[in-house]
């Protein structure tokens, strides 16, 4: 089954004379950018990453979503007209942030860089759609140790490698003994995408959560069916948290500190709350250790950049028509709300869209 982005060839609507940039080429951005060539408007799509998909190529495994429905339906955009700027940043110039959302393991893979600023002066309006790619961070002793990766930078690191776009030899090493903290999709896919492609490296998998499968965000049975197919080589951490990690003499991750938590209820409707059990410490022997307890917005700036304004959180803000506090400039997606399944972002880029389209046909940025 296609990836239905929304716009075959023949379906395209006369010449509006109008240009709209987008910026990211995932699920928000490919689902405006098919809504709006749709509609007769030329369409850019600036990305980061060497083909378009963002997170449903870069970032979730084939057995959760076939890579070649998500090519076949960017092919249809490309014969529809829109154009794709692949591996191309774009950053803001004007506070000299280049590296800003950015992500380590992409660096070498850009090659060329625009600026924000010059987007919004050549097109009659940009959307920006880059995601959540930040990873969050523990802030604990040790998280900077070599060995210790944000599990999304690793799992990006993999897809490189599995799309063909990385050498083998290149890849972030892992073996041995892993430790994964997280409860959610991501922290799922930490620890499969191991076991399943490179297992015979893999000694083991412990996973860390702060409460317990009922109340882990991948749902109990996601996390028994982990226990059920990798008896061998999965271990469960339920109900715990990473202290700090103790390096060996090479300044190499080989222990992790895990305290145990017990859960306290809070008002209803809430999941409890976990809280550190004094005296519960206890240590893990470790080869490496994958972050994945989840993450923030990535825009492609600073707050301020051209006028735009990024919330304390890390979303560009926006109102209820997606404006941001530019004009001319809109947001969607994951950059806009926050980190989500690819239904809702997919949603939010069509509906960015259709407020673009009203701005380009009224001519007025207070439609």
């Amino acid at each position: 089954m296609k990836f239905l982005i929304g716009c075959k060839p023949e379906t395209v609507k006369p010449d509006t004379g109008k240009k709209v940039a987008i910026i990211g080429a995932g699920p928000a951005g490919l689902a405006a950018a098919g809504w709006l060539r749709c509609r007769g408007h030329e369409v850019h799509v600036y990305d980061q990453f060497p083909e378009p998909g963002g997170l449903m190529i870069f970032g979730i495994p084939e057995y959760h979503i076939p890579k070649k429905s998500v090519r076949e339906g960017v092919r249809e955009l490309m014969e529809a007209g829109v154009v794709f700027h692949k591996s191309t940043r774009v950053i803001c110039c004007e506070n000299n942030t280049p590296e800003n959302g950015v992500r380590e393991v992409m660096k070498k893979w850009i090659k060329e860089t625009v600026c924000l600023e010059d987007l919004i002066e050549k097109y009659d309006a940009v959307l920006i759609a880059t995601g959540a790619w930040k990873s969050r961070k523990l802030n604990i002793p040790g998280e900077d140790l070599e060995g210790v990766y944000p599990a999304l930078e690793w799992l990006l690191d993999f897809s490189l490698v599995y799309n063909g776009y990385k050498d083998p030899d290149d890849m972030m090493p892992l073996h041995g003994k892993i430790l994964v903290i997280g409860g959610g999709l991501t922290a799922v896919d930490a620890v499969e995408v191991p076991l399943r492609f490179i297992g015979e490296k893999i000694d083991k998998v412990y996973l860390s959560y702060r409460r317990n499968r009922k109340y882990a965000p991948m749902g109990e049975r996601e996390w028994n069916r982990l226990e059920k197919e990798y008896s061998d080589k999965f271990v469960g951490l339920e109900q715990t948290i990473p202290v700090k990690f103790i390096s060996d003499d090479r300044g190499h991750v080989r222990k992790a500190v895990l305290q145990k938590t017990k859960l306290v209820e809070v008002e209803k409707g809430k999941r409890p709350k976990p809280v550190p059990i004094p005296g519960s410490e206890f240590e893990v022997e470790i080869d490496y250790v994958l972050v994945a307890i989840g993450e923030k917005p990535s825009p492609p700036f600073e707050d301020g950049c051209a006028g735009i304004a990024v919330e304390s959180w890390g979303a560009v803000k926006t109102d209820e028509k997606h404006r941001t506090t530019r004009e001319k400039v809109f947001a969607a997606g994951d950059v806009k709300h926050g980190p989500s399944l690819i239904g809702p972002a997919y949603k939010s880029g069509m509906d960015a869209a259709k407020y673009i389209h009203m701005y380009l046909t009224s001519g007025r940025w207070d439609f």
